[in-house]
């Protein structure tokens, strides 16, 4: 599988692709080669300026549009990008160096708009009232207005479906930023909405530095409502700055430090293999990925023997153009040399280290061995910071309490496992668990279709994912009363 000959690299602003005002670019080299892929142009402030201007302009049209017929231009979206899925997977693996072999995120971002092609009747749900003399009342649900969505460089067109699509049907316009490490997604998927014929300015897509057009956007006063899926530190500055501008809601996806707990008697081979799958898929570049285990002590042996064996076994590292490759490189240069510091912080930490440790010798490109830790101190920097890396840490444990006390000892709190046959105890942990989703015999990317996802603590605020709740983070609710004569 192979590059289109033409890449998008411009900006989306008013349905128009544009290049940068003050013509700067920035280069995009494939993490797995090291090659250069594409220039990129980088949003300005006043191409950030430019892309709010014309939402705010295309906002009066497009929000008195029925839902059916916002809904129209999502279908055709979503069948655009399934026809595309070989280009965007292409994308994505020279970009991010996600293996083309495991690249769902085009069916995942269509079936995303199709189902919100379908949500849009469903905000009817305001309230009446005749509880006050001589009044009938009712609420009314309406859009904010311009609506900006910042995304990472994980899983782009997954986060990008998720900020656009419950924005857009309610009938807001949208500003969407892509990260820097990862634009050539967005940019296609750019070319796909004009291709589907949205009017111009409802949905923008930049790409740019967070200290620019992200920041531009957090402090925007015509910005109404901003969602973030990134690092716990941007989300703090995110949030700081819609204070100090007009205190646009902000809804916030953050990391974690997700923790799964492993008891005597779960079934290990599975544990083993989806565990195992959770911190190296998409070479441990998470935010959900489980990077502390928990084992009960009297299966601790065989289970961490079997996880070995699956790290040795099962990952297959290489160019991530090339089919039966599952394991990329880190996203790009900055990524990889800050995996290499917290492995080098764990090696100092007290912890044993069973496998991996570094970057594989003799192999071009900013690849992590899948690395695994055993019983690390719980104050050590690597069971307390976010990695994102393919590199877990196994813990043992005797009680109940004590691995309790321990998975919940973390600032993160957005997805928690746990493995047993005991319903009591599940239903005990899937309670006790500070977490936004707790996994029973299950754990991430497993997540639910029809339910929220967010965090606890540190790991976020607000809830995406299902019509019923993300749909409610895009609208204004208005008290209307009715003097009766």
């Amino acid at each position: 599988m192979g590059l289109p000959e033409k890449i998008e690299t411009r900006l989306f602003i008013n349905g128009e692709f544009v290049e940068s005002s003050n013509g700067k670019t920035f280069d995009i080299i494939n993490p797995a080669t090291l090659k250069p892929v594409a220039k990129v142009h980088e949003a300005s402030e006043q191409d950030t300026d430019n892309a709010v201007a014309a939402a705010k302009a295309a906002f009066p049209a497009w929000s008195e549009l029925t839902p059916e017929k916002r809904g129209s231009y999502f279908k055709k979206l979503a069948s655009l990008i399934r026809e595309n899925n070989d280009e965007l997977a292409a994308l994505e693996a020279s970009s991010m160096g996600r293996p083309v072999g495991e690249f769902i995120d085009a069916y995942a971002s269509a079936a995303k708009w199709d189902r919100y092609a379908e949500a849009g009747y469903s905000v009817q749900a305001g309230t009446t009232s005749i509880q006050t003399p001589g009044f009938v009342n009712m609420t009314f649900r309406q859009p904010y207005g311009v609506v900006a969505g910042i995304i990472p460089w994980n899983v782009p067109l997954l986060f990008l479906a998720n900020k656009l699509a419950p924005a857009l049907i309610v009938g807001n316009t949208v500003v969407l930023k892509s990260s820097e490490k990862a634009p050539l997604t967005s940019a296609k998927i750019a070319t796909l909405v004009q291709q589907a014929g949205f009017p111009p300015g409802v949905i923008n897509i930049i790409t740019g530095f967070g200290n620019v057009s992200g920041s531009i956007l957090s402090h925007h006063m015509d910005v109404r409502a901003l969602s973030f899926t990134g690092s716990s530190r941007t989300g703090r500055l995110i949030q700081a700055a819609a204070a100090k501008s007009n205190l646009k809601q902000v809804f916030l996806e953050l990391g974690g430090k997700s923790p799964a707990v492993i008891f005597e008697d779960a079934d290990l081979e599975k544990a083993v293999k989806e565990t195992a799958h959770s911190i190296q898929w998409n070479s441990g570049q998470v935010c959900m990925a489980n990077s502390r285990i928990y084992v009960q002590d009297t299966v601790a042996d065989k289970y961490i023997d079997l996880f070995k064996q699956n790290f040795e076994k099962e990952i297959k590292m290489g160019d991530t153009l090339e089919k039966g490759v599952n394991h990329g490189p880190q996203a790009d240069e900055a990524q990889h040399k800050t995996v290499l510091a917290y492995l080098e912080s764990g090696k100092q930490s007290g912890g044993e280290l069973i496998t991996g440790g570094g970057a594989p010798s003799g192999r071009e490109g900013y690849y992590i061995e899948p690395t695994i830790f055993k019983n690390t101190p719980e104050d050590a920097k690597i069971m307390k910071e976010e990695i994102f890396g393919p590199v877990v840490n196994i813990n043992v444990f005797k009680s109940e309490y004590e691995v309790l006390t321990k998975a919940n000892a973390t600032e993160y709190g957005l997805y928690a496992s746990v493995y047993t046959k005991d319903i009591d105890r599940a239903m005990r942990f899937a309670k006790g668990l500070e977490a936004g989703t707790v996994g029973v015999n299950c754990t991430s990317p497993v997540t639910g279709v029809d339910m929220p996802f967010g965090g606890y603590k540190s790991s976020g605020s607000g809830r995406e994912g299902d019509p019923l709740y993300s749909l409610d983070n895009f609208l204004e609710t208005k008290s209307v009363l009715i003097k009766i004569s």
